[in-house]
């Protein structure tokens, strides 16, 4: 990896790595760190480009912030992890289950998606139209590049095939909330097509971890066997 991540660590026993979603950062998180912390080394990471984790000159897609992920890992000597994935952080932590499924513990995934097509039609029509216009105005400043950038993650990744997920067995918490932006019938499409899967829908939106992280640490912790 040609950076440096930036991450926050705090307790200890077995490592719980949190991934964040598309233009944010690992602050995202602030509800889940202490009580996650309590029983687990939790892990919060800035992905590339976000946050206070450098950009790099690597290609900005869901495959490169895995990789990155397991660069990450190997530089801290964490040879398997549980993973929590919010929104994007889902999705990279799905597209790392994949590639290297033997360093996945466990599996926690919240507003996932597998392509965007899983995304509410109206959602997906406000993030193309508003990739559509800033792309060519990407030159004038880094500024509109990094959001183009960002936007078009959202309205051409994942690609990820339902029928893959077969490789991904070990235990997984599919959540999403009853509001969310993603589809619940892909949501469910997800949870199905993972052979050691558990659904849940909690009442909230896309960013129901923040909205209720009681109820959110509560399930989570119910999946990982602590609470």
């Amino acid at each position: 990896m040609n950076i440096a991540l930036h991450y926050e660590e705090y307790g200890s026993g077995a490592p719980l790595i949190l991934l964040h979603g598309n233009g944010e950062d690992s602050t995202y998180f602030r509800g889940q760190i202490g009580p996650l912390s309590a029983f687990y080394r939790v892990i919060a990471v800035d992905t590339r480009g976000h946050g206070r984790s450098p950009r790099g000159s690597a290609p900005f897609t869901i495959g490169q912030f895995a990789r990155d992920l397991g660069d990450f890992m190997d530089e801290r000597g964490i040879e398997k992890a549980d993973l929590l994935g919010f929104s994007d952080g889902g999705n990279i932590a799905l597209t790392f289950a994949l590639s290297a499924p033997e360093r996945v513990e466990k599996l926690v995934l919240c507003g996932a998606n597998l392509f965007p097509a899983g995304l509410k039609p109206l959602t997906l029509f406000g993030i193309d139209a508003a990739w559509a216009f800033l792309t060519p105005l990407s030159p004038l400043s880094l500024r509109i590049r990094r959001r183009a950038e960002l936007l078009r993650l959202m309205a051409r990744e994942p690609q990820i095939d339902p029928s893959a997920l077969s490789k991904i067995t070990m235990p997984s918490l599919v959540v999403a909330g009853t509001r969310d932006v993603i589809r619940e019938r892909h949501t469910r499409l997800i949870a199905e097509s993972l052979p050691n899967a558990r659904l849940c829908i909690l009442p909230g939106g896309h960013t129901v971890a923040a909205e209720d992280p009681e109820r959110f640490n509560r399930a989570v912790l119910e999946f990982l066997g602590e609470a």
